[in-house]
C-alpha cells in the first residue's frame, strides 16, 4: 500500500517542472487492447466518472491515473485503488500527467474555467477527451476546443448524458421534428432547482492546505478566497463558474436546442433576473429567464432557485403552457412525482400538441388537451459510447459531439452575457419592453408570481433586465457591442493560458 506521507511528497513533487507537449498517446494497437483512461478532478462529479470507468473494465477499459490538485483527495482515491490491487498512478498537475504517453483519454470533471485549457492541452498530447458540461467558461474557449479536436482528429464528448437516451430523447426529437405535432412554437428549458444561499463570509478565508491552490485557480484570477467554501459553491461566482444556466441549466439547455435543431447560436438574446431572496458570497443569477430568439421559434430558459414559495420546500413543477394546459405531476408507483410534469426538463410546444422531457432518459408526449399520447423511453451508457468512439475513430459515432456541447454551452453564456450588461428595472417597465412577445410575456408573469410566493418586494429586491445582443451565428460575435464582445473570451493568467493556435 501506497504511503500517504511519501505519496503526497510525490504528489507535489510533480507539479513542478517545464510543460512539454508529447508526441502521441494512442498506446492501442488493436480495437480489442485495454484503453488507458485518466480522470482529473473527482472531487464531486468526477466520482461518477471514477465509478462508471471502473463498470468498463470487461470492456477492456483501465483507470490508470488519477489526478487532482487536492492532494488529500487524491491519495484516499490511489489508496482505495491499491486496495482493490488495481495500480494507478497520481497526479496533481495535470500536466505532468499528459506527458504520459500510455493514457489513451482522459476524463475531465474540474470546475468549469478548467474545462478548455484541460481539454484543448490534453488534445495536443494526442488523447482523446472526455469532458463536462458546460464545455467552456466562455464562448471562444468552446469553439477553440472544437478547433483543436478537429485539426488533431481527436474524440471529444461533452457530459451531456441526456444525448445517450436514443430510444427516449432522441426519438422524441425525431418525433417532433418529422412534423407529427406539426409547427414548433417554444422549446423551453427549466432548471427548478433549490439552491440555498452559500452565506456571507467575513473577510478572507483561508485555504485548506491539501490544496495547491495556483493550480486550482488555473487559468482563473488568482486572488483570496472570500466565500466560506472554496469547492462547489465557485459555480455561484463568475471568475469560475457560470451560475446554474451553466451548471444544472446546460443539460436542459442542450435539450431544447436539440428539438430545434439548431447548429449556430440565437441571431439575438436577452436576460432578466438577479440573485434574489438572501444576501450572499454568491454573484450568479438565482431567478432568470434567458430569451433566445431563433427564426424557427423561441428557445427561452428559464432558472428558479428559491422554494416553491416562502413555506414551501420544494420547487413548483407545475408548468403552464401558452394554451393553457396544465401538466400535473402526478404520483408515481412508490409515491412521488410522476413523469407527467417538468421542474428539471424541457417542455417543447408545438402546433398539434406539447412534448414534456422530465428527466435525461425520456419524453411523453401530450395532445392539445393535455391527454398522454405517446411516450418515449430508454438510454445507453455515455461513457461507454465515448470510448465506442474512441476505437472506432469515427466523431459521428459520439451521442455529445464537442460541437454540440459547445453550442449548448455557449448560449449558457451568452445569456449570461446580457445579464451581465443589464440594468436595475421595475417590473412594469419590464413588462412594457416584452410586452409584444406572449411567450416572453407569460414567463415574466410567473416569475413574478414565484417571486411573490417567496415574499420578495421587487422594488426593494431589483430585477435586472439585460440588453437584447443581436449574434453573427457564423463569427459568434456580437453585432455592433464591442462591451458585449469583450466578454466572449476570458482573460487568462499566465503560464494558464487557453492558446490562440490549437
Amino acid at each position: 500500500m501506497t504511503n500517504r506521507r511519501s505519496f503526497l511528497k510525490q504528489s507535489v513533487a510533480a507539479s513542478t517542472g517545464v510543460f512539454y507537449i508529447a508526441k502521441t498517446s494512442w498506446a492501442q494497437k488493436s480495437p480489442g487492447d485495454t484503453m488507458n483512461v485518466a480522470v482529473i478532478g473527482f472531487g464531486g462529479r468526477g466520482k461518477g466518472h471514477i465509478s462508471s470507468y471502473k463498470g468498463l473494465k470487461n470492456e477492456g477499459v483501465r483507470i490508470a491515473a488519477l489526478c487532482d490538485v487536492d492532494t488529500n483527495v487524491l491519495g484516499k482515491e490511489v489508496e482505495a485503488f491499491d486496495k482493490d490491487k488495481q495500480k494507478v498512478r497520481g497526479y496533481s498537475d495535470l500536466r505532468k500527467l499528459l506527458e504520459n504517453r500510455d493514457i489513451d483519454a482522459v476524463s475531465i470533471a474540474t470546475p468549469n474555467h478548467w474545462h478548455a485549457l484541460a481539454s484543448i492541452w490534453a488534445i495536443q498530447a494526442g488523447k482523446d477527451v472526455y469532458v463536462e458540461k458546460p464545455v467552456s467558461h466562455c464562448v471562444w474557449e468552446g469553439r477553440q476546443i472544437v478547433n483543436a479536436a478537429r485539426k488533431h482528429s481527436k474524440i471529444v464528448q461533452t457530459g451531456t448524458q441526456s444525448r445517450s437516451s436514443r430510444k427516449g430523447i432522441a426519438e422524441a426529437v425525431k418525433y417532433v421534428q418529422e412534423g407529427n405535432l406539426g409547427k414548433i412554437l417554444l422549446s423551453r428549458g427549466l432548471c427548478y432547482k433549490r439552491r440555498p444561499s452559500i452565506g456571507k463570509s467575513e473577510g478572507e478565508q483561508p485555504i485548506p492546505e491539501s490544496v495547491e491552490y495556483d493550480l486550482w485557480c488555473g487559468p482563473g484570477p488568482k486572488g483570496p478566497l472570500m466565500r466560506k467554501k472554496l469547492k462547489y459553491d465557485w459555480h455561484w461566482t463568475w471568475a469560475y463558474g457560470n451560475g446554474d444556466l451553466g451548471n444544472q441549466g446546460i443539460h436542459q439547455m442542450d435539450i431544447a436546442r436539440w428539438f430545434l435543431g439548431e447548429m449556430e447560436l440565437s441571431p439575438s438574446v436577452w436576460s432578466v433576473g438577479g440573485r434574489l431572496g438572501y444576501e450572499d458570497d454568491g454573484e450568479t443569477a438565482n431567478t432568470q429567464i434567458i430569451y433566445h430568439g431563433y427564426e424557427k421559434a423561441p428557445l427561452i430558459f428559464e432558472v428558479r432557485g428559491l422554494a416553491e414559495s416562502k413555506e414551501g420546500k420544494n420547487m413548483d413543477k407545475l408548468m403552464q403552457t401558452s394554451k393553457g394546459v396544465k401538466f400535473q405531476p402526478k404520483p408515481g408507483k412508490d409515491g412521488q412525482e410522476g413523469v407527467n410534469g417538468a421542474g428539471v426538463g424541457v417542455i417543447v410546444e408545438c402546433e398539434g400538441g406539447t412534448v414534456v422531457v422530465p428527466n435525461y432518459s425520456g419524453a411523453i408526449v401530450f395532445d392539445k388537451d393535455g391527454q398522454e399520447v405517446k411516450k418515449f423511453e430508454g438510454s445507453e451508457d455515455h461513457f461507454k459510447n465515448f470510448i465506442n468512439a474512441c476505437r472506432s475513430r469515427r466523431v459521428d459515432d459520439l451521442h455529445a459531439d464537442i460541437l454540440e456541447g459547445h453550442l449548448s454551452s455557449a448560449l449558457c453564456h451568452t445569456g449570461n452575457i446580457s445579464h451581465l450588461l443589464g440594468k436595475k428595472n421595475d417590473p412594469d417597465a419590464i413588462l412594457e419592453t416584452i410586452k409584444g412577445d406572449k411567450f416572453a410575456t407569460d414567463s415574466f408573469e410567473r416569475m413574478k408570481e414565484h417571486l411573490a410566493k417567496n415574499k420578495i418586494d421587487l422594488t426593494k429586491e431589483i430585477l435586472t433586465l439585460g440588453p437584447v445582443l443581436k449574434m453573427d451565428g457564423k463569427t459568434e460575435r456580437f453585432i455592433d457591442h464591442e462591451a458585449a464582445n469583450g466578454m466572449l473570451k476570458d482573460k487568462y493568467r499566465e503560464p494558464y493560458v487557453v492558446p490562440e493556435v490549437v
